[in-house]
């Protein structure tokens, strides 16, 4: 049963083949045409939170794919309150071949891999946003054309994001600096994991409070929103202490001439980003965005085996 619910559980092979099999799938949509791995598939997509990306992302990466997708609101599964996630996770997989969560907890995707006899999928949850971590790495991979030398720079908050861009630039041996405010740093535990993963690929990570600091000779800059979904009470606070972090001109500077700047959307433009760099010559911001159908397109294939 191949689960996808975090990138540390992935070692460098199969991150390496999820890559690889996005590039292609990519370049064959890119041709014109697609391949239908996943002919009379059928995706369930259970959302506790809303989304623009993984919800539309996720749809048509099975429409293109040959397969179907099913919507569950937050309304319609109300996972452990309406009924148990053990009994979701029993009562989906009679239906359909594969699930794609979006919670806010961690452990109900994890709980819903115990008890599934189908391939689930994290689609976010508050520890680690993985299907994002895939279109990330395969948008650098697109830019730089290689991982190792390279220096990731992510500027912001400790949250889910930041985690899954350690543990991917860990596993592929890049080099990553996470530059927070102080008290919202990532968990030890993770960097844990991450120093684990990176000691067996040679990336070298680093955590740091000076986001000027860390943006020096950075290939990539990257941040996301300061309040995710659920922080919404902590907003006026968060807009106080994280504007030193903003990716505005002054990073750029600081970073190598042809620094790409990624972040994964929704912006709030003049807040963690300004207007000019998000749509600026060093914005990968759409492409960005648009890899998240051709990453999950190939994490769907890589968790059925249909390749």
């Amino acid at each position: 049963m191949k689960h996808f619910l975090t990138l540390a559980d992935l070692g460098p092979t199969s991150m390496r083949e999820i890559l690889d099999l996005a590039v292609r799938i990519k370049q064959t949509r890119q041709a014109g045409e697609d391949t239908p791995y996943l002919k009379n598939k059928v995706l369930g997509m259970v959302f506790q939170k809303p989304s623009l990306r993984t919800r539309v992302s996720f749809d048509v990466a099975m429409l293109q794919l040959g397969g179907n997708a099913l919507y569950l609101s937050p309304n319609e599964i109300q996972l452990g309150s309406r009924e148990s996630v053990a009994d979701v996770a029993r009562v989906l997989s009679r239906y359909v071949d594969v699930v794609m969560a979006r919670v806010f907890g961690h452990y109900d995707v994890v709980e819903l891999a115990k008890y599934a006899s189908v391939p689930v999928i994290n689609g976010l949850s508050d520890y680690t946003h993985p299907c994002q971590g895939m279109a990330d790495f395969l948008t650098i991979l697109e830019y730089k054309g290689d991982f190792r030398g390279r220096k990731l720079v992510y500027l912001g908050d400790g949250n889910n994001v930041a985690t899954s861009l350690l543990f991917g630039a860990a596993i592929l041996g890049m080099d990553c600096t996470i530059a927070t405010p102080r008290g919202y740093e990532l968990h030890p535990a993770v960097w844990a994991i991450g120093y684990k993963l990176a000691a067996e690929t040679g990336a070298r990570l680093q955590a740091t409070y000076d986001p000027l600091e860390a943006a020096e000779d950075a290939d990539v800059l990257y941040t996301d929103t300061w309040t995710s979904m659920g922080q919404e009470e902590e907003a006026q606070q968060r807009q106080t202490i994280f504007p030193p972090y903003r990716v505005d001109e002054s990073k750029l500077t600081r970073a190598k001439e042809d620094v790409m700047v990624m972040h994964c959307l929704p912006a709030h433009r003049g807040e963690e980003i300004t207007d000019a760099v998000a749509d600026g010559p060093h914005s990968a911001l759409f492409d960005q965005a648009e890899n998240r159908l051709h990453a999950q397109k190939a994490i769907l294939v890589w968790a059925l085996d249909a390749a």
